[in-house]
């Protein structure tokens, strides 16, 4: 079965700005499924577009950024 974005179902997003990039914390729930966490990470490009980079390994400046977000998130995952 394709993934439809139309069974997907967000119930909380964040994100945390740093220079040039914006890491987002969401909670999703597929098919009425499981929540589950999802961290995303943009770039912007050097024409000032953003793009998505791979998450990848997190400085700790990003983790301190972003632990507040998952913290709240999880509150959501109920």
């Amino acid at each position: 079965m394709p993934y439809d974005s139309s069974l997907d179902k967000q119930f909380y997003s964040k994100s945390w700005e740093h220079a040039d990039e914006k890491i987002t914390v969401s909670v999703y729930a597929y098919n009425n499924g499981q929540k589950k966490l999802q961290i995303t990470r943009e770039a912007v490009n050097a024409d000032g577009s953003p793009r998505f980079a791979k998450l990848g390994r997190m400085t700790k400046e990003e983790v301190q950024g972003i632990l507040p977000l998952i913290q709240e998130a999880m509150g959501q995952m109920d």
